[in-house]
């Protein structure tokens, strides 16, 4: 399978998008220094980058991609499950792993949100700690507060987020 690339200038940085022929393999953040080696779009990346457009300008809510997981099964579950958080609110690690009937995972589903390929798309930053306080993010702390509190606006809530 052909392997597509595509870059996106956000408020919180520039995004790499990669896919194959069918979908989204991955979404992260290149850090400042990280140079553009080349662009080869296809359909995908450029679908990819319309809706996080879309989604930058408080148009859109949830994304509707082909996406193409890799991981353990334990991380395609709790990925799986980190789609049904609703745009503008939040879950605990303990939330999550009692939505995946696995209540004693709770470090374990805070490695598999750790290993989250697709950013954004898959929404790992709307997962907080159980005293809903703001908890690691691989994309940095400012940019997980920068999302939800962007998501708060948009959902017309309060920066506290609303548990789902």
């Amino acid at each position: 399978m052909n392997n597509y690339v595509s870059y996106l200038q956000t408020p919180i940085g520039q995004i790499k998008i990669t896919a194959n022929d069918k979908a989204v393999t991955s979404v992260h953040f290149v850090e400042k220094g990280g140079k553009i080696k080349f662009e080869k779009p296809n359909t995908v990346t450029r679908q990819c980058k319309k809706q996080l457009k879309e989604y930058f300008a408080g148009r859109r809510k949830k994304f509707e991609l082909p996406l193409e997981l890799d991981g353990t099964e334990f991380q395609k579950q709790v990925w799986k499950e980190l789609l049904n958080i609703p745009f503008g609110k939040t879950a605990s690690y303990g939330e999550i792993a009692k939505r995946i009937k696995n209540e004693k995972a709770v470090r374990a589903v805070g490695g598999a949100n750790n290993k989250n390929k697709i950013a954004i798309i898959i929404p790992c930053h709307r997962v907080i700690g159980a005293d809903g306080k703001l908890t690691g993010y691989a994309g940095g702390m400012w940019r997980k507060e920068w999302l939800l509190k962007h998501e708060a606006e948009y959902s017309g809530k309060e920066m506290r987020m609303e548990m789902f």
